[in-house]
């Protein structure tokens, strides 16, 4: 009976250790205290808090943090947080603590700060604000008034990035068409990294009547180059070959082409989209250096063909791959028409054909009196051959001009005119002879 005691003993002793030596379940940590919330330049929102009361010794503490709808997830051991965002909205952040980094430790309970949006009228926040900027030199804001606004408000543009030790203010107010603009120098830097910054924007009035408008600029994206430069054409076996440069401050390996030819015989319209151009072909000639080449196949020589190219950024260097640059100035290569024979044609045609048209009416209309010649009537030519011989008139037919009229003649008023000539014609005589 003394064994099998011990061995019960032996087995809760056992089960007593297993029981301790399992993980007991983390404790869960006091909340972070003093959370705040602040604006630095204009859209950088900086949280900062202190470490909770009371954690446990034991824990390294790390802080779970993120904001609204679970967005932006982070653990980390610093007090603090930020980010750029364009502050039109409310913005929160949830912060909570923790002893690991991981995700699946249920953190402390989670405290919530948020920042709110402007104040004023949203109808009178301006609509549409976009910025882009031109070939790495400048940048190029525009946007809409509000519906709740005055036509003369005047505005104000102020910029911040990194490179910047203050917050400036865009002079160059103008307005194009219905929309209003404003331009600021936005130079790239040797700084590596100066691409992967931002741009922070905000538009208001001066008098303050408006709700400001905030906007930020990836400068990676919404990159607008300049037009290439066409530096030669030239035709061999069959073959187009362009040569262009490409605009300043962009690599080759960081451009994408799009080149267009108008034919003027066939009145075709090609556009030919390149995606890596090289000089490696030895049809090219001349200094290659800071050069693009491509060749079109199968382009007439007997023809005048236009050539314009447009560039824009890829997604190897950028995130934005929309923004084509303006065309070109175009180029020529091949037969130009001769411009004399069509002017000439041109001036030919409608001299003949007035001519055509004139002679035409002529002969229709002597076509029609042949054809249809006018009839004599009958019963004038009766009356004369065995009509009364007492009438004192006489009918006389006529023919003039192809045509036949009939006159009527009084033979009174006849034979007084031809005794009237004879007594004139006597009396000359007489007076001659004396």
């Amino acid at each position: 009976m003394e064994r099998p005691a011990r061995l019960c003993g032996l087995w809760a002793l056992l089960l007593y250790a297993g029981r301790g030596g399992v993980a007991a379940p983390a404790e869960s940590q006091p909340p972070v205290t003093n959370l705040s919330v602040s604006v630095e330049n204009l859209c950088t929102i900086i949280w900062t808090w202190n470490p909770p009361e009371g954690a446990s010794p034991n824990c390294s503490l790390k802080y779970f943090s993120h904001f609204g709808n679970n967005q932006d997830k982070k653990i980390a051991p610093e007090t603090h947080r930020s980010k750029e965002v364009p502050l039109n909205e409310r913005i929160c952040l949830q912060v909570g603590s923790q002893c690991s980094t991981n995700e699946s430790e249920k953190p402390s309970i989670l405290v919530e700060k948020c920042i709110s949006p402007p104040e004023g009228d949203p109808e009178s926040a301006v609509t549409e604000l976009q910025c882009i900027w031109h070939n790495l030199r400048y940048m190029k804001c525009t946007w809409l008034p509000g519906r709740n606004t005055s036509p003369d408000t005047n505005y104000t543009l102020s910029y911040w990035h990194r490179s910047l030790g203050k917050t400036l203010q865009c002079e160059n107010i103008y307005r194009e068409g219905q929309h209003i603009a404003c331009s600021f120098d936005l130079t790239k830097v040797k700084d590596s990294s100066f691409e992967q910054h931002s741009v922070q924007v905000m538009v208001k009035d001066n008098a303050g009547k408006i709700r400001p408008s905030y906007n930020i600029v990836p400068l990676t994206s919404h990159v607008k180059p300049d037009p290439p430069h066409i530096k030669n054409l030239s035709f061999q076996n069959g073959d187009l070959y362009v040569q262009w440069t490409n605009p300043q401050n962009f690599q080759s390996k960081c451009l994408s082409y799009q080149v267009e030819v108008n034919n003027s015989h066939a009145e075709t319209h090609d556009i030919f989209y390149v995606e890596e151009a090289k000089c490696q072909n030895t049809e090219f000639k001349g200094n290659l250096e800071g050069t693009i080449c491509f060749m079109i196949p199968g382009i007439r020589s007997d023809a005048l063909n236009t050539v314009r190219i447009r560039v824009k950024t890829n997604k190897l260097c950028y995130e934005d791959d929309k923004l084509w640059s303006n065309w070109s100035q175009a180029m020529s290569i091949g037969q130009k028409a001769n411009l004399t024979f069509y002017i000439t044609t041109l001036l030919i045609i409608p001299v003949i054909v007035a001519a055509a048209v004139i002679v035409l009416l002529l002969y229709l209309k002597r076509l029609k009196i042949i054809i249809f010649p006018p009839i004599p009537d009958p019963g004038k030519i009766f009356k004369e051959m065995f009509g009364d011989q007492n009438d004192d008139t006489l009918y006389l037919g006529v023919r003039f001009l192809g045509h036949s009229h009939w006159k009527k003649y009084d033979i009174y008023e006849k034979q007084t005119k031809e005794e009237t000539d004879s007594v004139v014609l006597i009396e000359s005589l007489k007076r001659a002879s004396q």
